[in-house]
């Protein structure tokens, strides 16, 4: 059935890319927004975990532990919160594919 109509489709001219869908997709589903939520939770949590870092031992460089270790807990909650970001992107971006608006902010 489905060939037939793609058929009289080309015979008229159309493209079966330009006929609209006849299935609207479904919106998504959580899954992306409660990974960027665990994501965001990982960049919170770890920092108030003390007991991990409440040390002067190992020295990098000459420098205590703590430091450096602040250190790569702002690059880790910089990378996190960008990755947690990037998944809200992509949800909102299928989401309002789904709902058949625009990309966002221009209508927004």
């Amino acid at each position: 059935m489905m060939l037939w109509r793609g058929a009289t489709a080309c015979i008229k001219g159309e493209s079966m890319s330009d006929r609209p869908s006849p299935h609207p997709s479904a919106p998504p589903g959580p899954g992306r927004l409660i990974a960027a939520a665990v994501l965001l939770a990982l960049a919170i949590i770890v920092p108030l975990l003390v007991w991990t870092y409440a040390r002067s031992t190992p020295e990098l460089g000459g420098v205590p532990f703590f430091f450096w270790y602040q250190f790569v807990l702002v690059i880790g909650a910089v990378a996190l919160t960008a990755a947690a970001h990037r998944l809200v992107l992509s949800h909102d971006r299928d989401r309002r594919a789904a709902q058949g608006l625009g990309k966002g902010g221009e209508d927004a």
